[in-house]
């Protein structure tokens, strides 16, 4: 596809963004089973169901435009999601594992945040309101689970600190 058109871009980024989601879904069960932390656990847990529903407003905004999500691969969301399986396979103590794993997500969580304040920004540009309140939508849920992280680590890092 040829990015000479703002549209054409917007529908691009939002193939990246779809890429990311679908590759966080394949990450998070492994990010859950490795936690030790019961309520990290729970986060990760709430924020695969999310997740899911990022992937559904996705794909509802590419039905309007009549385009495929599928072509492209979000090889930043790849290396991230790498270097947070890096971290497991290292096998950590386990509260160090907990506070590496939160600065995995958050990480992953500032990527799609970047992507989907771009998104956003330019489907109100282009005209696409509903479009846009549905990806502000996913850009709220992002940081909430930003700010969740960040207040379990305030604990797990205590923890880490102890090991």
């Amino acid at each position: 596809m040829e990015l000479d058109t703002l549209e054409a871009l917007y529908v691009d980024e939002l193939k990246d963004l779809w890429s990311a989601e679908k590759q966080i879904l394949k990450a998070l069960p492994r990010m859950i089973r490795a936690a030790g932390d019961k309520d990290l656990k729970r986060a990760f847990t709430q924020h695969e169901r999310q997740t899911r529903q990022h992937v559904t407003r996705l794909e509802r905004i590419f039905k309007q435009l009549d385009a495929s999500p599928r072509g492209k691969k979000c090889v930043g969301m790849e290396g991230l999601l790498e270097e947070g399986a890096e971290l497991i396979k290292e096998k950590p103590d386990q509260d160090v594992l907990d506070a590496g794993l939160i600065s995995a997500a958050q990480h992953v969580e500032h990527y799609e945040m970047a992507g989907y304040g771009t998104v956003r920004t330019w489907a109100r540009l282009l005209g696409r309101d509903d479009q846009a309140d549905l990806l502000q939508q996913t850009l709220n849920e992002e940081g909430e689970t930003d700010k969740l992280l960040t207040s379990l680590a305030e604990a797990v890092n205590v923890e880490a600190i102890a090991e």
